[in-house]
Parts: structure tokens; C-alpha cells; sequence
């Protein structure tokens, strides 16, 4: 396989796609070529903050117009996670409204009791408050599993790197003396057994791009999907060398995926 030949493609969002509110070079016409090409397009993202359709109108924000069925983001797969595997839970969220959103689409049961949890959920929550730490640690106390929607210990913005969702996770994990027991978002298999579900296409024939070693290119390596790494987010060149699982490209920017796609 070349750049060029893949069936379908799968971007991350935050690094590789935007930063903040702002596009990154060369995405718009990388899009626009893809599609001319009469490719598959998709977009993965670890984002607990963000449901299916806010992808969506973000996107659109950019001129970039897509369905939700064409993104997956880990508030989304949580709630299908726990919809596939405890229907029955009652969960404790530790995050924010977009968790809730979509366990509410799958009519999935949520508390504000924690002695009434069977599982704490836990995403990033940039209003966390002493009380839902503190709720968190007692429905797992009590018993709860903990159930978390990434594994980012911290997530590129504007001005550099804000906390995400493990480090929160990490509190709840030590105050309850327990452990973590299951990570939804990249690099799991469950994810990466959802993006070769979204079309009847080999994985083999897809590629994923993504600015993060840990998660995008370890999520390609582990499902046996071809990967490309672009340097416009959180992971840079120089860490490349202190792991053993590599991309099969990189790029400095999206640019020179389209440049590659049209020559």
C-alpha cells in the first residue's frame, strides 16, 4: 500500500484536524481530495467532552460537512461499551455533558447517589469540584467499577497542554485504593473493533492519522492498521525513538498528505 491507496481514512480530532478553534494547514484541502477520490472518511477522537453531533457542527463550523455516523468520539463509545456489556449498570458520571448525553440516547440508567452506582464513569470535567471527586470515591468504595473514557494524561490547546481525563481518573483510582478497570478510548481493541465496523472494509485498507504515539499510532499498531503521524500535536519526532512500535508515515503537516494525494 502507498498514501494514496487506502480505502478509507480515519483522523484524530484535537492535533491533527484543529487545535483549539483553529484549523491546521492543509486539513480543508486534504478533505476536499478525499473525497474526490471517492474515499471513506472518518473521524476518531478521544474526546470525552464532545458527543457525536458536536463533532459534527464543529466541523461544519470549518466547511467541512459530514454525519455522525462517520465520527466516533469516547463520550460515544462509553455509552455503547456499557449499553454492550451492562445494559443493567447504574453509573456515577465524573464529566461532563456530553457523557450524559449519550447515555441518555441509549437510555442508559445514571445517578447523583453514589451508593447507589455500580460504575463510575470518569472523562474530563473541567468544572471538577471536591464533591464529585469525593462521590466518586465512595461509590467505588462501595463497590463501583471504575469505567474511563481515555487514557490522556493531558490535551494540546492554543497556548499548550490543559489536564485530561487520566489525570482525574488517577485521583478517584488512589483516594478509593482500587483500580481502574476498564479504558474505553485509543488505543483499546474495543475501539479500534469499532472503526472497522463503521464500513465493509478490510482494515487492511485502512489508515489512521494522528498526532498521538501513545493513542493513535499504538491503536493502529496493536489492530494491524496502517498508520500515519503527523506532527502538528501532542507527540513530537524526537519520541519516536524511546518506542518500540512505529507509523508507517509521517507528516509535518496535512499539507503533505495532500500533496502526496494528488501527485
Amino acid at each position: 500500500m502507498t498514501i494514496q491507496t487506502y480505502d478509507a481514512y480515519c483522523f484524530d480530532l484535537d492535533g491533527t484536524i484543529y487545535v483549539g478553534d483553529k484549523i491546521l494547514p492543509g486539513v480543508i484541502n486534504t478533505i476536499t481530495q478525499l473525497r474526490q477520490l471517492r474515499k471513506h472518511i472518518f473521524f476518531i477522537s478521544n474526546s470525552p467532552t464532545q458527543t457525536r453531533q458536536d463533532v459534527v457542527e464543529k466541523l461544519r463550523k470549518f466547511g467541512i460537512q459530514i454525519t455522525a455516523e462517520q465520527v466516533i468520539t469516547s463520550a460515544y463509545l462509553t455509552a455503547q461499551y456499557v449499553l454492550e456489556h451492562m445494559p443493567r449498570s447504574i453509573s456515577y458520571i465524573v464529566g461532563e455533558a456530553a457523557i450524559s448525553k449519550e447515555f441518555q440516547y441509549e437510555q442508559l440508567q445514571m445517578t447523583t447517589d453514589p451508593l447507589h452506582a455500580t460504575h463510575v464513569i470518569i472523562g474530563l470535567d473541567r468544572q471538577i469540584t471536591f464533591d464529585k471527586l469525593n462521590n466518586a470515591m465512595i461509590a467505588v468504595r462501595n463497590g463501583a467499577q471504575i469505567i474511563v473514557t481515555n487514557p490522556d494524561h493531558a490535551c494540546p490547546v492554543p497556548t499548550g497542554f490543559q489536564v485530561d481525563t487520566m489525570a482525574i481518573a488517577k485521583a478517584v483510582e488512589v483516594a478509593s485504593d482500587s483500580t481502574i478497570d476498564i479504558i474505553v478510548g485509543k488505543p483499546s481493541p474495543y475501539f479500534a473493533e469499532h472503526i472497522v465496523r463503521m464500513i465493509d472494509v478490510k482494515k487492511e485498507n485502512y489508515l489512521i492519522i494522528g498526532d498521538r504515539l501513545e493513542t493513535d499510532i499504538l491503536l493502529g499498531n496493536q489492530a494491524g492498521i496502517d498508520t500515519c503521524f503527523v506532527l502538528t500535536g501532542a507527540s513530537t519526532i524526537a519520541q519516536l525513538e524511546s518506542i518500540p512500535y512505529k507509523p508507517k508515515y509521517i507528516i509535518k503537516t496535512m499539507h503533505e498528505l495532500h500533496v502526496a494525494l494528488t501527485s
